[in-house]
């Protein structure tokens, strides 16, 4: 029996930390239903699930329109007989800062970063209920803390995300429904790549840019979608009884120096 054996859990996004996530639950015995846009990804989750073993679907939805969520959520249940689990890691990274990042541009990353997190908890947190409780994980960012230059949008919802996690913990802990959020530094995603292709070209040598990447972070790396997955199920597990309304930073010491050599 592992430790998430009866428990049903909702993860968005099927690429990235998502996915490992959503492998790292399953592993350990929760039913997860896998919420992506991306059709490709979604079968490659599923593929991967099957062959391990795993009980999980995967269901195309765009997190940022209700009807989606809404009807993902009622599938998730339908298929499972509940919900206990949320873990909302569906983003998006557009770059620019506010006189070059089109409106419709910000509006979509607050649409789908922060949005998502509100949908999946409107249509997901009464099934909670049903239950008795359950536990929702919001992946933020390092870069709501502090940021770079040029990524406006992208930080604006990371930010909003760490005070959305504090008013949902707030609401929903009589419903003994606990709220947290994670913040990871550079994790080997493809919204790492996206950055590395966007600073050195599309041609970019990821692993060399990963690399330098890394050596920003005091720890000399950046991180594996693995090791954030690892964290979350934690925050998850009942021995995460106590935690909520917080963040939780895994960055490698990157946010704990103030960056000056």
């Amino acid at each position: 029996m592992g430790e998430f054996s009866g428990k049903v859990a909702v993860v968005t996004g099927t690429t990235g930390i998502g996915r490992a996530v959503a492998l790292r639950l399953a592993q350990a015995g929760a039913k997860v239903a896998a919420l992506g846009i991306d059709d490709d990804a979604n079968r490659e989750l599923e593929g991967i699930a099957t062959v391990k073993g795993f009980d999980l679907v995967s269901i195309r939805t765009d997190i940022s329109v209700p009807a989606d969520v809404a009807a993902a959520m009622g599938e998730a249940v339908g298929t499972f007989g509940g919900l206990d689990i949320i873990v909302n890691a569906a983003a998006v990274h557009p770059y620019g800062d506010a006189t070059t990042t089109p409106f419709d541009v910000f509006m979509r990353c607050m649409a789908v970063n922060v949005g998502g997190i509100h949908l999946t908890a409107e249509y997901g947190v009464p099934e909670m209920r049903r239950r008795g409780g359950g536990v929702i994980v919001n992946l933020s960012s390092v870069q709501g803390h502090a940021c770079q230059r040029g990524v406006s949008a992208y930080v604006a919802s990371k930010g909003a995300i760490h005070a959305l996690t504090r008013a949902m913990a707030l609401d929903f802990a009589p419903d003994r429904i606990r709220v947290v959020s994670v913040s990871p530094g550079s994790v080997r995603t493809p919204i790492l790549a996206l950055a590395a292709r966007t600073f050195e070209g599309e041609d970019a040598d990821l692993d060399a840019v990963f690399a330098r990447f890394g050596e920003a972070h005091p720890i000399g790396r950046i991180g594996e979608p693995e090791e954030v997955a690892d964290f979350i199920a934690f925050l998850a597990s009942d021995r995460a009884g106590f935690i909520t309304g917080s963040d939780h930073r895994i960055d490698g010491a990157l946010t704990a120096g103030i960056g000056v050599k």
